[in-house]
């Protein structure tokens, strides 16, 4: 393993991962706002949101798949070491990271069953910026509507339409984060 695996990790793990599942939590629960999350200092390619969500919220009983430029020996021992999450392929993955482009097509991930809808995969997507634009959403935890700067807005749309199945999202960019759970109406 190499050393660089050894660090990056949040140095107050108590309280900085209290912050960044707040962080995240919030996000889920008001699609479409903007959070920041901080404390972890993963390897590039990796934002450091996505590493501290990947911290915050994966243990050794999450599969994780990394899909494109993030599956790098040097991130992989990073999780490795400090979440000890499994690494798989798409379709038994809990948690997909990677960029749009390189997460693609939607339908290799589980989606969950009628009887389990909770087992579904959560993809964090990697983004070059995140801002308050572009895409209208609406639904619950969104009091009128909001926007994001999603990468498309179809396969968002058909995600719906699978409700209660279906995929969650978190973007992450630099120390931002951004969700679009299943819930979401997005035009």
């Amino acid at each position: 393993m190499q050393p660089q695996a050894l660090t990056g990790g949040f140095t107050d793990p108590a309280v900085q991962s209290a912050h960044a599942f707040r962080s995240v939590m919030e996000a889920m629960a008001r699609p479409g706002t903007l959070r920041e999350i901080s404390g972890a200092e993963p390897p590039a390619p990796m934002s450091r949101a996505a590493g501290a969500v990947l911290l915050t919220l994966c243990d050794s009983d999450t599969p994780i798949y990394l899909a494109g430029a993030v599956d790098c020996p040097a991130v992989r021992n990073w999780l490795s070491f400090h979440t000890g999450a499994p690494l798989v392929g798409p379709a038994e993955c809990m948690f997909a990271v990677g960029s749009w482009s390189d997460l693609g097509p939607l339908s290799i991930y589980p989606i969950g069953t009628s009887e389990y809808p909770d087992r579904s995969a959560t993809l964090v997507v990697e983004c070059p910026q995140l801002t308050a634009s572009g895409a209208i959403l609406t639904g619950p935890g969104i009091k009128e509507t909001a926007a994001l700067s999603l990468p498309e807005l179809a396969a968002f749309q058909d995600n719906r339409t699978l409700y209660p199945l279906g995929l969650d999202f978190i973007f992450t960019s630099g120390v931002r984060v951004a969700a679009v759970p299943r819930t979401t109406e997005v035009s």
